[in-house]
């Protein structure tokens, strides 16, 4: 794994910053990008240089404009000699989910249509752009985060979860006709993890307490838990797994 590069989306928290460390503990290069916090993006880079001896780059990237992505990586071909993961990660929230994190009764199209395109039109074209390069070294691994809000009934949740259904099935596709490259596909779906931006959701308690009792763990999931399965999926222990969703989320989808 030892100078690889992995390009991930959204890393300055949560889930992504998460993912990032637990790449560049193990020698990985990382490209990341950040949608307005600058500053922090700067930190992250010069901490993970300092403390892991890696090549650490920001980005800025907006992911309700997909086709940002070719541009992106562009610069990355300027500061990396490959590209070896792409971990699709970035989400929004806030007025831009207005209208898709709702109730079935007060979905609105332009909610709806925001949310798809952050989950699944960005993940089409990191992925495409992640894929041309993967194949000039050999192949790779592409990873879209997921979650089980697509599977398990979760209260204003359906523009998201039927967002994340439309992911996952595009994973296949992608396995389906990268595997010829020697890139594997997958994604790697969560429950609800204990993260800021599931804080920012109105009914944060509410969903922490089920998840703790339906839990057999007892607990939330935390970014670590997804961390892990992320890069397992990069190494070569899974040189035959594409296509797949691997499930975290503490028991909960089956009690």
């Amino acid at each position: 794994m030892k100078d690889k590069t992995l390009v991930i989306s959204g890393a300055t928290r949560g889930i992504g910053k998460e993912i990032v460390y637990r790449f560049a503990k193990e020698g990985v290069n990382i490209a990341f990008t950040y949608n307005s916090n600058e500053e922090l993006a700067k930190e992250i880079a010069a901490d993970l240089e300092t403390n892991y001896n890696i090549k650490a780059k920001y980005y800025p990237l907006n992911i309700l404009e997909p086709d940002d992505y070719k541009n992106l990586f562009k610069q990355i071909d300027e500061d990396f000699d490959r590209v070896d993961f792409f971990i699709s990660n970035a989400i929004i929230s806030g007025r831009s989910v207005v209208g898709g994190f709702a109730p079935f009764m007060r979905l609105k199209p332009k909610g709806l249509n925001n949310i798809y395109t952050a989950t699944v039109l960005a993940f089409v074209v990191g992925a495409q752009e992640a894929a041309k390069r993967m194949q000039k070294v050999g192949g790779g691994s592409i990873i879209s985060l997921s979650s089980t809000g697509n599977i398990v009934y979760t209260p204003n949740y359906a523009g998201h979860g039927s967002s994340k259904a439309a992911v996952e099935t595009m994973v296949k596709y992608a396995a389906a006709e990268l595997g010829e490259m020697g890139i594997r596909v997958n994604a790697v779906s969560g429950g609800p993890i204990d993260t800021d931006a599931l804080k920012k959701f109105p009914n944060y308690e509410e969903v922490k307490a089920e998840v703790e009792k339906r839990s057999p763990l007892g607990r939330m999931g935390v970014a670590k838990d997804l961390a892990g399965m992320c890069y397992f999926l990069c190494t070569d222990e899974c040189s035959w797994l594409t296509g797949q969703t691997i499930i975290i989320d503490g028991g909960t989808s089956f009690k």
